[in-house]
């Protein structure tokens, strides 16, 4: 384990053996918080708060070097070498990989679920993120409404494509509960929740993106993913 890594210096490492979580609860961080509770995996978590701009502290850039939330730091990596990773989606899939759980072996199943998880990150990320911007921060300064308007469409539009993609399954993949839907969870939660966006993106009229949400967070890993590092 490389405890002279710089990340260290700041974030002492109590369990060096263990994968070392860097991370805050948001929509991002959750990602990884609910799959090392689903996988079983041992960690240490460490919270990293953004609001104090620690993801820009030099030690934590090291391990980060684009200081966002959250990266990993596995002691036990690829042929048992230390590896450092960030972007959630990447680590999503990594920890998949590494544990043998939720990401299908076979071939065809497995590129759809990363297709799924692409379109989170790419598409549901992004739109939800601006709609959280635009309608409950520094948006609301803003006499435009039209980037408002724009980002709610569009995330409505998102909505409507999962809806459509749940309607005769109980998860994305129908293989069952998988990275993509540990990618989507928390972005979905958020946004009804503290984006405060429910009835601006008219999210009751998906039933089945509202069964699935609920079927989720039921989920005893998912709750216990979603305070990792609160």
């Amino acid at each position: 384990m490389p405890t002279d890594h710089p990340i260290f210096s700041r974030w002492p490492a109590r369990h060096p053996d263990r994968l070392q979580l860097f991370s805050l609860p948001t929509p991002n961080g959750v990602k990884v918080g609910i799959m090392l509770e689903e996988t079983g995996l041992a960690y240490e978590p460490h919270r990293i708060d953004i609001t104090a701009n620690e993801s820009h502290d030099p030690a934590y850039l090291a391990l980060n070097p684009n200081g966002k939330i959250p990266a990993i730091l596995d002691p036990n990596g690829p042929g048992g070498r230390p590896l450092a990773l960030f972007e959630s989606g990447a680590i999503l899939l990594y920890l998949a990989e590494k544990t043998g759980q939720f990401l299908s072996t076979d071939p065809g199943a497995r590129y759809e679920t990363i297709q799924w998880l692409m379109w989170q990150m790419g598409g549901v990320g992004p739109m939800f993120g601006q709609v959280g911007f635009f309608n409950k921060f520094a948006g609301k300064d803003y006499e435009d409404k039209r980037p408002l308007e724009r980002y709610a469409k569009e995330s409505a539009r998102l909505l409507g494509v999962l809806d459509g993609r749940l309607a005769n399954r109980d998860w994305v993949m129908d293989e069952g509960y998988s990275i993509a839907d540990i990618s989507l969870l928390g972005w979905v939660r958020n946004l009804i929740g503290f984006y405060e966006a429910r009835e601006l993106v008219g999210f009751d009229r998906y039933r089945h993106v509202r069964r699935w949400l609920d079927q989720g967070l039921g989920r005893p890993g998912v709750q216990r993913g979603l305070k990792v590092t609160a």
